[in-house]
């Protein structure tokens, strides 16, 4: 599908637009002394870290590492790590929250954004920067299994949609972003791109029937992978290869029922154990055109047990409550176009507001890049109270 002159530049490509964070492990939290946390959002530690988009990049801002309680795919509690950062402009009033999820960085814990923000090796963090340079603050998830003990539960959608909403709960109850305007009437936005598109589209779904709470103004959310199944099949053999190997790894992770291991064969169990120690680029060049044949004995998606789940994280199926920005290039090598047109047809069909916007020739880096400003623009607006009707009709 992608020719193979075309590897490195494609890769390169990926690694952009899915943020590959640093190698090295997240600085360690210290327990703060509040009361044992039972509820989701609820603070389990903190401790000051930095916030840099590029190493020693001074950004004027605060930032705090934090783990919070969050939510399984089945409903258990579980705990997730992540960042709250706010502007040192001295504003103490209620200023915009920003619930950023991030593209794919990779299986190890040593790739979670959290671990990168310090050192200024998260990519993703030049996309946030721009964010509080409007005054917002920001929190980043992690997710869950990055940063804190497991295996990463990889395009498990509500998983990902519930941490997302958490990071939110979390940094309204971090004492010390409310001193500096980081509280429960704060205006809240979601966003995010590729894997951070899922988990954000996640997040709007649920936010009615899961944080009511949060005063969400709307979601800006691109190229998502909206229906697993065709992006797998899509990537097949193809220079996204390797990220159907991680997406079986983390639903693995959340179902361990599927067995992910009786389907693998011994090439296809070298590539995990290395996929799981490694970040997104050495994973995507480690999986470049490999087949899922490749690497089992036999297809799991070809099996209803694995159908299931992956349907279990299809977008589309309900409502969002507040207004979605949505985006995707027509030119995605990655995620297929069709795919978010479709997300797109779902949501206006069961009469969200949705303005759909695609970008002609745009591949996935360029998607991430060129469509960054415009989707916090729209979220300005919503902050400013500004209405829209989308353009659904």
């Amino acid at each position: 599908m992608h020719p193979r002159s075309s590897a490195l530049t494609a890769v390169a490509a990926l690694t952009l637009a899915l943020g590959l964070s640093g190698s090295s492990a997240a600085a360690g939290s210290t327990v703060a002394d509040r009361p044992a946390a039972d509820r989701p959002g609820d603070l389990v530690s903190s401790s000051p870290t930095s916030f840099h988009p590029l190493p020693g990049q001074p950004t004027n801002t605060r930032a705090w590492h934090i783990t919070y309680r969050s939510t399984t795919a089945k409903g258990t509690p579980n705990t997730v790590s992540g960042t709250v950062i706010v502007p040192k402009d001295g504003h103490t009033g209620p200023r915009p929250l920003i619930t950023y999820a991030v593209g794919t960085v990779g299986l190890a814990d040593a790739c979670a954004p959290s671990a990168g923000f310090p050192k200024g090796t998260t990519m993703e963090a030049n996309l946030i920067q721009q964010l509080t340079a409007r005054g917002w603050a920001v929190a980043v998830t992690d997710y869950e299994g990055l940063g804190t003990p497991g295996d990463h539960t990889y395009t498990v959608g509500r998983a990902e949609g519930q941490a997302v909403l958490d990071a939110a709960r979390a940094a309204q109850r971090l004492p010390e972003a409310a001193a500096s305007g980081v509280t429960r009437t704060s205006p809240v936005g979601i966003m995010g791109y590729s894997q951070g598109g899922q988990a954000t589209s996640w997040a709007a779904e649920l936010h009615r029937s899961y944080a009511p709470e949060l005063q969400v103004k709307g979601t800006a959310t691109g190229g998502v992978p909206a229906d697993l199944r065709k992006v797998a099949d899509y990537n097949n053999g193809s220079i996204g290869a390797g990220l159907i190997l991680m997406a079986a790894v983390g639903q693995n992770a959340a179902f361990p029922e599927l067995h992910l291991d009786s389907y693998l064969n011994d090439k296809g169990r070298h590539y995990v154990d290395f996929m799981k120690k490694n970040c997104v680029a050495a994973d995507t060049v480690a999986g470049l055109f490999k087949r899922i044949s490749d690497v089992t004995v036999r297809n799991p998606l070809d099996e209803p047990d694995w159908q299931a789940r992956l349907r279990a994280s299809d977008l589309g199926t309900r409502t969002p409550d507040a207004p979605v920005y949505l985006y995707h290039g027509t030119a995605d090598e990655l995620i297929p176009y069709a795919v978010g047109r479709q997300l797109r047809a779902d949501w206006c069909a069961r009469g969200a507001t949705v303005q759909w916007t695609p970008l002609p020739l745009g591949e996935h880096v360029l998607g991430a890049i060129v469509g960054a400003t415009p989707a916090a623009d729209w979220l300005g607006d919503r902050f400013a109270g500004k209405p829209t009707s989308g353009n659904c009709a």
